[in-house]
């Protein structure tokens, strides 16, 4: 039986020798940083470590994957649950926006966790065909993610049909750890199949009335399916032919109401360059230039809170359609996804950070008062640079009047830091996130060994994925505590 073309187009991406642009390149070695950087600073929220270790209390597997920032080893599908639920758990990771959004950074989850276990298994091997995996073949692996996952988001919106974005995190890490353990194509097919049927999770637990924690570990959750159903395709398990174009049973008919997956350019290394970081601020990426915006106007706007009578938000249509919320706000998972939170947050203290969510931040009369005075309105031409290809912007303005009839200049930005057309100005920044983040976990002296050593360092693609982890692994004396 002839395999959908979308499964055979995906495996031929991702059998084929990575080629790729140094662009490309540089990038994914920054995603990776920022990425454990990320894992790192959540380590310091007991609702994420609670999640972490294994399944079982006290089944740790000696010579396991690697969790960074402990001490756990764990079997690569536990393992992968645990690295990406630390990176995605602050959304602070980096991001993609299309009509579908998503983090392929959480894709990192099930790269590491692979490659780290299949060297360990195998570095007491005397077997002469076994080559350690390197750094170059996670970025490799992550390339390809990103870019699974990426370009599947620019024409399909499973959010729309209230499914969650995660749904292309195990479709990308399927595919990559499934190469990255040895499969063939037809097994690379197989595992993907098995992921479409998967079906999705659903949106719930990111909207109101039901925001929870769940959005924070969802990803998590992916990759470790991935891994789980690329270990399964390497015994030999089937696939399915016509997973997504089947009359009736099909994912395009079950799932999309009979539309078609969309795949509109190749796949080659696009999304890897267009990826977005999260420089500044532990915020959702709609979100990102108000917030800027919002920490601008904070000198002129801090000594007249009182006196302000409106606040207008002029957003892209996303941003209008997921984090535009009045009423309560429940928790921190609702509040980083809340654009007047965020907004308001920002113009009171001229910054942003993961505390600013927490129930005590969130106790700030002057938030919610704040909250009640804005007005957030769509810019139809902000909404089609965000989908322009070329341009890919993420726009938003501020702007603030007061009782006395002045007000500020209005004050528009239209490309975040960290993107690609700010990558110059974000690498400086990236680099001082990555210091804080370790900082928090590791004492300053090895924060800073880790940035000379990862950062600076010529021989980077060379490492092997264990001695990589190794640098990560966490233990009594190097606590700064």
């Amino acid at each position: 039986m002839q395999f959908d073309p979308l499964l055979e187009q995906i495996a031929d991406y991702v059998c084929s020798p990575p080629s790729f642009s140094d662009e490309a390149w540089s990038t994914a070695r920054l995603c990776l940083l920022d990425s454990l950087g990320c894992a790192l600073l959540a380590l310091n929220y007991p609702e994420c470590v609670k999640l972490l270790g294994p399944v079982v209390p006290g089944a740790v597997q000696t010579g396991g994957a690697r969790v960074p920032g402990t001490s756990y080893e764990l079997d690569p599908v536990t393992a992968a649950f645990n690295i990406g639920c630390l990176i995605r758990w602050l959304d602070y990771n980096d991001t993609w926006l299309a009509a579908e959004w998503g983090h392929p950074s959480d894709n990192f989850g099930g790269i590491l966790a692979t490659a780290d276990y299949l060297n360990r298994r195998q570095a007491p091997s005397s077997e002469k065909s076994f080559r350690a995996l390197t750094l170059r073949d996670v970025m490799a692996a992550a390339i390809k993610a990103y870019e699974i996952q990426g370009i599947l988001a620019l024409e399909n919106a499973f959010n729309r049909v209230g499914l969650d974005h995660v749904i292309l995190v195990r479709i990308a890490t399927t595919a990559v750890v499934t190469q990255l353990l040895g499969g063939t194509h037809q097994q690379v097919i197989n595992a993907l199949s098995n992921a479409w049927l998967d079906g999705g999770a659903l949106r719930t637990y990111r909207h109101a009335p039901n925001t929870g924690s769940r959005k924070s570990w969802a990803a998590g959750d992916a990759t470790r399916r991935g891994v789980q159903l690329a270990l399964w395709a390497m015994t030999g398990e089937m696939g399915y032919a016509t997973v997504l174009s089947a009359p009736k049973w099909g994912f395009e008919d079950v799932v999309l109401g009979g539309r078609e997956l969309t795949v509109n350019r190749p796949f080659q290394s696009y999304v890897m360059e267009n990826i977005l970081f999260k420089v500044a601020f532990p915020a959702e990426f709609h979100a990102q230039t108000a917030a800027e915006a919002a920490i601008i106007l904070h000198p002129q706007v801090v000594n007249r809170l009182d006196q302000i009578a409106r606040i207008r938000i002029d957003t892209q249509e996303s941003a209008v359609r997921i984090i535009n919320k009045s009423g309560p706000l429940s928790n921190p998972a609702d509040r980083d996804h809340c654009l007047q939170y965020i907004v308001a947050v920002a113009m009171i203290h001229g910054q942003l950070d993961a505390d600013h969510y927490e129930h005590t931040a969130a106790a700030d009369p002057r938030i919610d008062r704040l909250r009640y005075l804005m007005e957030v309105v769509e810019q139809p031409g902000y909404s089609r640079d965000y989908l322009d290809p070329d341009k890919r912007s993420i726009a938003n303005a501020v702007q603030v009047f007061f009782r006395d009839g002045t007000f500020t200049n209005r004050i528009e930005i239209e490309y975040p830091l960290g993107h690609r057309r700010r990558r110059v100005e974000a690498l400086p920044l990236l680099r001082d996130k990555f210091r804080t983040n370790a900082a928090t976990r590791f004492s300053p002296e090895r924060a800073e060994a880790l940035i000379e050593r990862l950062f600076d360092s010529t021989e980077f693609e060379g490492i092997s994925v264990n001695t990589f982890m190794t640098e990560f692994v966490f233990s009594a004396a190097t606590n700064p505590s």
